[in-house]
Formats: structure tokens, C-alpha cells, sequence
């Protein structure tokens, strides 16, 4: 059973970073599509970032520049390093694992096949 588990979350003041970290277990991060959603308050999920199985990175462009996408093969682990927050960032961050990436224009569709969910962490940022 795959399982994603974030953690990383937390509350700062704006031009802060933050470091989210999705531990998977059930899957190898490596031989799939992975990915960081987020979903403020009334809004619907958006995508972040991705890496697909060969380690190609993807970002919205309201992150570019500012967030990075990694991940640890070794500790089977992504991560979403945030810098300079800005208030509008404020959300829950949720990591995803699909089976593979789709090739689109906006990576809130990237992912392809089976998906897994992990919980969320929030992360709120105040001016």
C-alpha cells in the first residue's frame, strides 16, 4: 500500500522559507511521476511542482525562482524548499505520487494513472 506522509509546515513571516518533506513509502519516488499541490481556503488544488521519474523538474510559473522540487532516492523522500514567501502561498500543501507525468501546459494535470495522496501540511504566511 502506498502511503505519502508530509511534514515541514508551519506558519512565517513573508521573505521566510520553509522546507516541506514527503516521506513515501509503498513506491519508489524514482519510477514516479511526484508532485506538490497546494489549495487555499476557497480556492480549488493547484499544482506547484513536479518531477517526473527521470528527474525532470516543472513549476507554476507564481513559484518560479522562488520554490524547489527534490527528492532523496536513498531515504525514498520529496521535498519543496520555499523561499521568499510571499503571503498568497498561504495554503495546505499536499504531495502526490502517480504511476507517470503527463506532458501539460499546467502541471495541476500533470499527474497520470493511479494517483496516492498524502494528508497535507499547512503552511501560512503572514505579511
Amino acid at each position: 500500500q502506498v502511503q505519502l506522509v508530509e511534514s515541514g509546515g508551519g506558519s512565517v513571516q513573508a521573505g521566510e522559507s520553509l522546507r516541506l518533506s514527503c516521506h513515501v513509502s509503498g513506491d519508489a519516488v524514482s519510477d514516479s511521476c511526484m508532485g506538490w499541490f497546494r489549495q487555499a481556503a476557497g480556492k480549488d488544488r493547484e499544482g506547484v511542482a513536479t518531477m517526473n521519474s527521470g528527474g525532470v523538474e516543472r513549476y507554476s510559473d507564481f513559484v518560479k525562482g522562488r520554490f524547489t522540487i527534490s527528492r532523496d532516492t536513498n531515504k525514498n523522500t520529496l521535498f519543496l524548499q520555499m523561499d521568499n514567501l510571499k503571503p498568497e502561498d498561504t495554503a495546505m500543501y499536499y504531495c502526490a505520487l502517480s504511476q507517470y507525468c503527463h506532458v501539460t501546459t499546467d502541471i495541476s494535470y500533470a499527474l497520470g494513472g493511479e494517483k496516492f495522496w498524502g494528508q497535507g501540511t499547512q503552511v501560512t504566511v503572514s505579511s
